[in-house]
């Protein structure tokens, strides 16, 4: 198979889950419904802790930029596929390609840099609870979301440049449900040795580093709480900790079978299927898992609930 360089300027070929019909139209039913709930959820998080002056502490800084991330991430993949459930040309151009790499795979670098620093904040909170104002201040939780976001930028931009400087065969069918990194790169006419050197590199970086300083944060709190007297704390802090730590198995395990080993990685359905989790699942139950168990958020909700109802009625009035 030739060469196409020409092929750059012109569209790419996503063929998604199925070329069913009837499945293609039950699932965009069903995606429709769990974006609508992933942007709705996440939305109403970051309103909701903007407008509760009690929720303007650190932790709730940092969940304010995860769910940002999570309909960012979202909407940068969901929408692109719903629209290809029900086209008979599943196409994406060049640059919507590039555009769709760089993206989600910034986000989903930002992403794993958050659950470290929301772990270090927990850490912080049990582990030293007298000096968690003066250790978390505003200037640190700032400068710790902005090195997320440009942490998972730089590499995003970094590895699409990369991948988009190869030279691509006539084939532009990209068995995937969206221009996912590896997909792309397997496009390419050359050896892509090197490319897999440097996305194992990369992942080294971005999703080990973060998911060690997780698994040290956690290990320090385990080792505080036991030290708890009190069966009930013991009970809530161990609670709080094996939800946090199920979402960041998953995230950086599905992650690190996909990047760190792309050869003996896995076929080609399990990786739509992590990027449906990563698209879909993950941002939708992230404001289930990280706040709305939470009795500070409960009743930050009760008190918009009360207020709205108040209005409501003098408005009828």
């Amino acid at each position: 198979m030739g060469t196409d360089n020409q092929t750059w300027g012109r569209e790419f070929i996503l063929l998604g889950l199925s070329r069913d019909w009837d499945t293609q139209v039950s699932l965009f039913v069903l995606f429709v419904a769990m974006y609508l709930v992933t942007v709705l959820g996440n939305l109403l998080i970051v309103l909701l802790i903007r407008l509760d002056s009690r929720l303007h502490t650190p932790m709730y800084f940092f969940l304010t930029n995860l769910s940002i991330v999570d309909v960012s991430y979202a909407t940068s993949i969901v929408p692109q596929m719903l629209v290809h459930f029900l086209a008979e040309h599943k196409a994406i151009p060049y640059v919507s390609c590039a555009a769709q790499l760089f993206f989600s795979l910034g986000l989903g670098g930002t992403e794993f840099a958050l659950l470290a620093v929301m772990a270090y904040d927990r850490y912080v909170a049990v582990c030293d609870p007298l000096r968690y104002s003066v250790t978390m201040h505003g200037g640190l939780c700032t400068r710790l979301a902005i090195t997320s976001w440009v942490s998972g930028s730089v590499n995003s931009l970094v590895q699409t440049a990369i991948t988009f400087q190869l030279p691509m065969c006539s084939n532009k069918l990209i068995d995937h449900i969206s221009c996912e990194l590896l997909a792309v790169v397997r496009l390419a006419c050359v050896d892509t040795s090197s490319n897999e050197i440097a996305i194992v590199v990369s992942s080294i970086v971005l999703l080990m580093s973060p998911f060690c300083l997780v698994l040290l944060s956690y290990i320090k709190i385990i080792s505080t709480v036991l030290k708890i007297r009190s069966m009930e704390g013991r009970r809530k802090a161990f609670h709080t900790c094996a939800s946090h730590l199920t979402v960041v198995v998953l995230c950086y395990g599905t992650a690190i079978v996909t990047y760190i080993q792309p050869r003996s990685g896995p076929s080609v359905l399990q990786g739509k299927l992590i990027s449906l989790f990563y698209a879909i699942l993950t941002p939708m139950l992230n404001p289930m898992i990280y706040s709305l168990r939470n009795k500070e958020v409960k009743g930050a909700w009760q008190k918009l609930l009360r207020q709205l109802s108040g209005l409501t009625s003098k408005l009828a009035t």
